[in-house]
């Protein structure tokens, strides 16, 4: 909607470009971020979840078959 006044419309036009380029800046600013992180991720020496939860089980069922040899060797010295 345009107004009678020269000067009020040409405050809006202003305010409407400085908030279109407020928003190409954010999304600059985002994509710029969102690069710098997943260069910073790929460059740690992470696993991915899967891996880890494989180990974890691995891990897990060494230390169950470890307590259950425990056991048994306690037994045979008993016996």
């Amino acid at each position: 909607m345009q107004s009678t006044n020269p000067m009020i419309d040409g405050v809006s036009r202003l305010m409407t470009e400085a908030a279109g380029a407020a928003d190409g800046v954010r999304r600059e600013a985002e994509t710029l971020f969102h690069s710098q992180l997943q260069r910073f991720l790929a460059e740690q020496d992470l696993v991915p979840r899967e891996e880890f939860e494989a180990v974890q089980a691995m891990a897990e069922k060494a230390l169950a078959e470890v307590a259950a040899l425990k056991e048994e060797i306690e037994t045979l010295k008993k016996g």
